[in-house]
């Protein structure tokens, strides 16, 4: 009886396995990315019911109790806030959501080494997972609530310094490995804890001298690190679906930070090393720099009379919860046969995928949106260039400027279209806390406010030319 229960469990894990694969493949395309959600979410409570039939869980009812009720309230409360949380807060929510899980992992990991210790059967496999688990769980747990509170602007988003903080990086790398030996040597628990402990501490100095526009690498990281955590928590208790599920996770976590990295033109190293806080020059005399102003019955007569129109969505259209307006607008142009076209930076908003997601929202048809690598050699013959609350994904000075802290990233080349019109609420930086010099070429021409505000009077003005 238990060996066809044990049968069970592991097709339906087999199952829920090629279902998480498969709904993860569907992920990557907006055309199927909800079929895919739900196929992965379908395919998680598919392993979650039947790992209740697991002969370790014994059937005790504080057991069945404390599952159910864990389980129960996890939902619950996941579910509000996905609901309430607005797109602009959706990296934040990814990060408490990745503490989260990197978290369990490691006070599983913690219980678990309790557990094998007091039946004195603690190989060495068993015991790398447990220091594996803790260590990466700990980091991810402490480092995603410090990106939470940066971005939630409960801290400075900046990079954060202090004195001999390199070296205090080190020392406490360095006991993290020492920890580690002397858990594998000696099966201690007082190492057990330190290296909790320790890790926790990690993950703080981790995070802390990152900011600005590294922040959506640093959380892709943190969330292959719980992926990670999770698969080694899956070893440690003996479940394939966690060790399965967490590699994926793990996996698609380090392919996202490898083209996020990619997309900036950065190392991974030199993210966590938070290089992009670099001496930031001319700030002070480009304050100085002219810029033009435009009404916006101006741009509505230059963008109808317009054969094209490419529109480069930025987090101020998050921000401002324009992507309605702005698909309104890009309509209007079109029924008076202008050509409309979107530009969508790899790391645009504050996570690959916010625009495209939020243009989706106002039915922005997919085949309208285009990647930079295809849309790059179209902006030199472009008549106008709208750019709506982007910064850093549209600054020259990525191409100009050596001493510039985001030389070498690759961006949209609005500069080449022959007119720019720029929405801004002001002339504050973005991420990168640098001067766009865009923003003072001789065909810009900049529309401040709020971009929906904006853009709700630039269509009335496009219909009435």
């Amino acid at each position: 009886m238990e060996n066809a229960r044990l049968a069970v469990i592991d097709l339906t894990y087999l199952i829920s396995a090629v279902g998480l694969i498969f709904g993860l493949r569907r992920l990557s395309a907006p055309r199927t990315a909800r079929s895919g959600n739900q196929i992965v979410a379908g395919a998680l409570l598919l392993a979650l019911l039947v790992t209740l039939l697991d002969p370790a869980i014994h059937w005790r009812l504080p057991n069945i109790l404390i599952m159910v009720l864990g389980v129960g309230i996890g939902a619950v409360v996941s579910i509000y806030i996905a609901r309430i949380v607005p797109m602009t807060a959706m990296p934040q929510m990814v990060a408490l959501f990745n503490g989260m899980g990197g978290g369990t992992a490691a006070l599983v990991s913690v219980a678990e080494f309790y557990r094998y210790a007091s039946e004195g059967s603690l190989s060495t496999g068993e015991l790398v997972s447990v220091a594996f688990g803790t260590t990466i769980g700990s980091i991810a747990l402490t480092g995603s609530l410090i990106a939470f509170a940066k971005l939630q602007e409960l801290m400075t988003g900046r990079p954060v310094r202090f004195p001999l903080q390199l070296p205090i990086n080190v020392a406490a790398f360095v006991g993290i490995v020492v920890l580690w030996v002397w858990l594998l040597g000696f099966t201690s628990a007082v190492a057990e804890w330190l290296l909790f402990a320790l890790a926790l501490i990690f993950g703080v100095l981790l995070v802390l001298p990152v900011g600005g526009a590294d922040m959506p690498v640093v959380i892709s990281v943190l969330n292959s690190m719980t992926g990670l955590a999770a698969a080694a928590a899956g070893f440690v208790v003996g479940n394939q679906i966690l060790v399965i599920a967490g590699a994926l996770v793990g996996a698609s976590g380090s392919l996202l930070t490898v083209l996020m990295s990619r997309a900036m033109n950065r190392s991974l190293a030199n993210v966590l090393f938070g290089a992009f806080q670099a001496a930031r020059r001319g700030t002070a005399t480009a304050e100085a720099k002219p810029i033009r102003e435009a009404t916006v019955e101006d741009v509505a007569v230059l963008m109808a009379y317009a054969n094209e129109v490419i529109i480069v969505p930025g987090y101020g259209l998050a921000v401002a919860q324009a992507q309605h307006q702005t698909a309104e607008l890009a309509a209007e142009l079109e029924r008076r046969g202008v050509e409309v076209k979107f530009a969508i930076h790899p790391v645009a908003g504050r996570m690959p995928g916010h625009m495209n997601v939020l243009l989706a929202e106002a039915n922005v048809p997919y085949d309208k949106l285009y990647e930079m690598e295809q849309i790059n050699e179209e902006f030199q013959r472009a008549d106008v260039a709208l750019v709506v609350g982007a910064n850093d994904v549209v600054n020259p000075a990525a191409r100009s400027d050596p001493g510039s802290p985001i030389y070498g990233m690759p961006i949209l080349n609005v500069d080449q279209a022959r007119n720019v019109i720029v929405i801004k609420r002001s002339m504050r930086p973005g991420f990168a806390g640098i001067e766009n010099e865009l923003f003072h070429m001789p065909q810009t021409r900049m529309l401040f406010g709020d971009a929906k505000e904006v853009l709700a009077r630039l269509i009335e003005a496009v219909k009435a030319a």
